[in-house]
């Protein structure tokens, strides 16, 4: 999903951590091509809003999300933010 308003952005966070149907989980793209876990839109709501507000300005903003995509495969993926790993579909580790 292409995050271009405020309202994409909340519809996004109301949609919740996983892609429907399938339930797999979501990540941000940033516009500075970091990626950041889903739930960074909770603690960090205020900055991602006024990124996106000011998108004109300042077009590679670190907090400017542009997307919100699902983790397939890669099972090395961290968030920039918190540094922990975002959870993939298909690449978890079987126990």
């Amino acid at each position: 999903m292409d995050i271009k308003t405020i309202s994409d952005f909340r519809a996004a966070v109301r949609n919740g951590p996983f892609a429907w149907p399938g339930g797999y989980p979501l990540y941000w793209i940033m516009a500075d091509g970091g990626a950041c876990a889903f739930n960074v839109a909770k603690t960090e709501r205020r900055s991602m809003l006024d990124a996106i507000a000011n998108r004109d300005v300042r077009p590679r903003d670190g907090w400017l999300p542009v997307a919100l995509v699902i983790n397939y495969e890669d099972s090395e993926l961290v968030c920039d933010h918190t540094g922990e790993r975002i959870e993939s579909a298909y690449a978890e580790d079987s126990e």
